[in-house]
């Protein structure tokens, strides 16, 4: 039934959102020049007779809240794969961003991604259209959902919209977010688009009119009418439109967990969250036709980029998804409901929008899951214990890990990190893709890392943090078993085991025919210092100096820093990285000394000059890194300085070491209070120009360690 202008006036809300548990207050909305509000059947009110389920969104102009005369602002978001793996093609991509670009009102559009196409289209298509290459992807070109999310949070406009790259917008989408944004409330919509397995239309040149390919125009009713019973979704999860307004206020209450995008429950399980959070009303407008699908997905067989053609249909990443969907949220656990729903389905009659309170929802009974077999996959998904039971693994080996990471001159950079060191890995992690250095891969010392607790349940479940943050690790069977925050720390014979793993690594690394570049992850990159040190030559092996001193020099005995040193795939390397890791498997020291003792001698007796050394069996070079270039964190004071970026921008640096510091809090401390910090363990995200840095904090409900 529809609530006409007269009935049950109440005073006009305010307020930004509904307070939470107070259910729906209502949606002021202005019809031909004079308010009405429409209630919709909130238990605030006591509402709950049938009239009240319904409620009518007029298509009427009028000045509304907040919006100007053209309407709101809107930013449409997408990350399309890069061609020709990728989906769409190029020419269905810019297909669908003309759509986008030809709805009525105040449109802009964001690519999100790092690939040349992306920005041959934004140039093509003019000013409205720009790239952003700050997302956050996959070892594999993956783009992370909730980074996507995150950058439609800090969009700066009234309304954000998240859409897949090929979907075909309608007019229809502004028409419905206009009327919308004149609500003085946080709201939530979407929308499932319909596929189309013919679309012979285009847009002509002006960008505004729909043309069939004989030349004659198409009329919206016509563009609507195409199979219109048919859903655009699959397992995949894709086809979904969402869209929101206020976008600085919260989506959902908790964490967004770091799903790839595409990969499935991805859209599903954030529509189920945003309502279960109450923080926003959630339309439900799927029985509109907001947008088309040129191509029926059914016939697309595999999503994933050729990085991980090995692995058929990104099946690793699908099972990762619906692991990630079990563990956070309410998406898998029937929660209590005190108040209201907040859900509503959208239907469009004689020109207006009526709205009908769905009483009792279940996205698996939405019409959001029509004809992809939601339930089953649902039911697999949310089986009680299978979620925190279920293992999830990389189908990669360590080679195959090595032969999609390497660059063109077979360079690697290696990390080895444990527990304690976790979100030093994602800082480090994160400083590496802004710099968009992707030939590196992570060596887990022990389970903690490889199966990480990344969510507070109260099962304290454990999800693979390296796989789930999109790094591609690989789990080292040799490393001691009882790495821990308690029983391996600085000094300990499990931490010395700990140190040996790493030359270990590097030479079975080496060995496959692959330079190395060992960074521990407390080394802050400015620049990629690969290029630098390969242009060093072959049977050359250059380290870091762990000299304190300001002056004199940089290669006296035991000054080998092994948390950085650049080894060569040559006989001469491979045979002196041989002798390190013998001589440290013999030494009741950490792996350090060895390095030094082998190959400069004991005592240094190897030495040429100040900074190199002269391995006598392998005529190996040794060189010890400028400490300008390569500062360890005793050199100059630097992490004394008020400005350590700005000292070292002056001194030319291209890394910077965070030792000589006792602790694992007092590193962590200090490169965070020097601003050296790229991650953000309370969202999962790397931190980013976009990015809300007064959201930052760090997990400290760790015992502190020492190394």
């Amino acid at each position: 039934m529809l609530l006409s202008s007269h009935q049950n006036p109440r005073p006009r809300r305010r307020e930004g959102r509904p307070a939470r548990g107070s259910g729906v207050g209502g949606l002021a909305l202005p019809l031909a020049g004079c308010l009405v509000l429409l209630v919709l059947c909130s238990s605030h009110y006591g509402a709950s007779s049938s009239h009240r389920r319904h409620g009518m969104l007029p298509s009427g102009s009028g000045s509304g809240v907040g919006v100007g005369a053209a309407g709101p602002s809107v930013t449409i978001l997408s990350a399309p794969l890069p061609p020709p793996e990728g989906s769409p093609s190029p020419a269905r991509l810019e297909l669908a961003v003309r759509s986008w670009l030809a709805l009525p009102g105040n449109v802009s559009v964001v690519l999100l991604g790092a690939h040349p196409s992306a920005h041959d289209l934004a140039g093509k298509l003019g000013g409205r259209v720009t790239v952003d290459t700050a997302v956050d992807l996959s070892f594999t070109g993956t783009p992370f959902f909730h980074s996507m999310v995150a950058r439609a949070q800090a969009a700066d406009s009234d309304i954000s919209v998240l859409v897949d790259a090929e979907i075909v917008l309608l007019p229809e989408t502004a028409t419905l977010l206009k009327h919308f944004s004149k609500s003085d409330r946080d709201w939530f919509i979407f929308s499932m688009s319909r596929n189309s397995s013919e679309f012979p239309y285009h847009l002509a040149d002006s960008g505004r009119q729909w043309m069939h390919a004989d030349g004659k125009d198409v009329s919206l009713k016509k563009l609507q009418e195409i199979q219109s019973g048919n859903w655009a979704a699959n397992g995949t999860d894709r086809g979904l439109i969402v869209a929101w307004n206020n976008p600085r206020s919260a989506l959902v209450a908790g964490v967004t967990p770091s799903f790839l995008n595409g990969r499935g429950v991805h859209n599903r399980w954030l529509i189920n969250e945003v309502l279960s959070s109450e923080t926003r009303l959630v339309f439900d407008a799927s029985n509109l036709v907001l947008g088309l699908c040129p191509e029926n997905f059914s016939a697309k067989q595999d999503f994933s980029s050729s990085r991980n053609a090995s692995s058929p249909a990104g099946s690793w990443e699908h099972t990762i998804n619906r692991h990630l969907a079990a563990l956070y949220g309410s998406y898998c656990y029937e929660l209590p409901r005190i108040h209201t729903t907040m859900l509503y389905k959208v239907v469009k009659e004689f020109g207006d929008y009526l709205l009908s309170k769905v009483e009792e929802p279940n996205l698996s009974d939405s019409v959001t899951n029509k004809e992809q077999n939601a339930l089953a996959e649902e039911g697999r998904l949310c089986k009680r214990g299978s979620s925190q039971s279920a293992t999830v693994s990389l189908p990669y080996s360590l080679e195959m890990l090595l032969q999609l990471a390497a660059d063109r001159n077979r360079s690697i950079v290696l990390a080895v990190a444990g527990a304690s060191y976790r979100d030093m890995l994602m800082s480090w992690v994160c400083r590496l893709r802004h710099l968009r250095v992707t030939n590196f891969v992570v060596c887990a010392l022990d389970q903690e890392t490889y199966e990480f607790s990344v969510c507070r349940h109260p099962n304290h479940a454990q999800v693979l943090i390296s796989q789930l943050q999109g790094l591609p690790v690989f789990r080292d069977p040799l490393s001691p078993k009882n790495v821990s925050f308690d029983d391996c720390h600085f000094g300990t014979q499990c931490f010395q085991q700990v140190t040996k793993v790493k030359s270990r690594i590097v030479l079975k690394i080496i060995r496959l025919g692959y330079n190395v570049l060992l960074s521990d992850v407390d080394v802050y990159w400015f620049h990629n210092p690969v290029p630098v040190l390969h242009s060093l030559g072959p049977a050359t092996f250059a380290a870091q100096s762990d000299e304190f001193n300001g002056t004199g020099p940089i290669n006296l005995p035991r000054r080998l820093n092994s948390g950085f040193y650049y080894a060569r795939s040559d006989a001469a390397t491979i045979t002196a990285i041989e002798m390190v890791v013998k001589h440290a498997t013999n030494s009741g020291l950490s792996e350090q000394p060895s390095f030094y003792d082998v190959l400069c001698g004991k005592d240094g007796v190897n030495r040429i000059g100040g900074d190199k050394c002269l391995e006598p069996n392998t005529n190996l070079t040794v060189v010890f890194l400028s400490r300008d270039l390569f500062p360890n964190g005793a050199y100059r004071g630097l992490w004394q300085r008020h400005d350590v970026l700005s000292a070292c921008r002056e001194l030319g640096c291209l890394i910077i070491h965070n030792n000589w510091v006792r602790g694992r809090r007092k590193k962590l401390q200090r490169q965070m209070a020097s601003g050296l910090w790229d991650y953000d363990p309370s969202s999962r995200l790397c931190l980013q120009n976009w990015s809300d840095a007064s959201r930052f904090s760090l997990q400290n409900d760790e015992p502190a360690s020492t190394d």
